[in-house]
């Protein structure tokens, strides 16, 4: 269950969820809402408190947060229809150099962030991302029915949990794991 502690995360699946039904909110209005959600004045008080609620000896001067993949991409359109369309993703932010260059962007859903880059140098096609889950089988079954007409992904039970793996256009693939928990 979760608790203050992850106002941010509730803060981006506040903004998607919204998202999905056209409403877009920045980010610092969905903290906002959120701090409000606990009883605070403002997203500054609730900041605060999350800080203080951490441990002196887990307060580590060095914080490593978890990776965010570069996967790439060869043609943007076919890149939005896999991530946005298929998968669900928000398109976050996107760069490019110059009008002709090439497409450096990134996409996220629930807290999942990722890189998706058409630059020859970021990273090669045919790489893998492991991604922990939650609802695996309801996952599986948003994408079928989504009738992406180049992949129908199973649902697999593998010694380490429910896997969904998909792979994109470009040879990438993500298997999503909702993990076991053996007792």
């Amino acid at each position: 269950m979760r608790d203050f502690r992850d106002a941010k995360l509730m803060a981006r699946s506040l903004r998607e969820a919204l998202a999905e039904q056209a409403i877009e909110i920045p980010h610092s209005k969905a903290l906002e809402m959120i701090a409000a959600q606990f009883g605070y004045d403002d997203w500054n008080v609730l900041a605060a408190r999350i800080e203080a609620a951490v441990p002196a000896e887990r307060k580590d001067p060095v914080s490593i947060q978890p990776a965010i993949p570069i996967f790439r991409i060869f043609d943007v359109a076919k890149a939005m229809e896999f991530y946005r369309d298929f998968l669900g993703f928000t398109v976050d932010w996107e760069h490019r150099f110059g009008p002709n260059a090439p497409l450096y962007c990134q996409v996220s859903r629930s807290g999942m962030l990722l890189h998706l880059s058409e630059h020859a140098g970021d990273a090669s096609p045919g790489a893998r991302a492991f991604v922990p889950i939650t609802g695996a089988a309801a996952f599986q079954k948003e994408l079928i029915g989504k009738n992406y007409p180049y992949m129908r992904p199973g649902l697999e039970q593998m010694p380490w949990g429910l896997e969904v793996t998909v792979t994109d256009p470009f040879s990438n693939r993500i298997a999503f794991c909702e993990r076991e928990i053996k007792g």
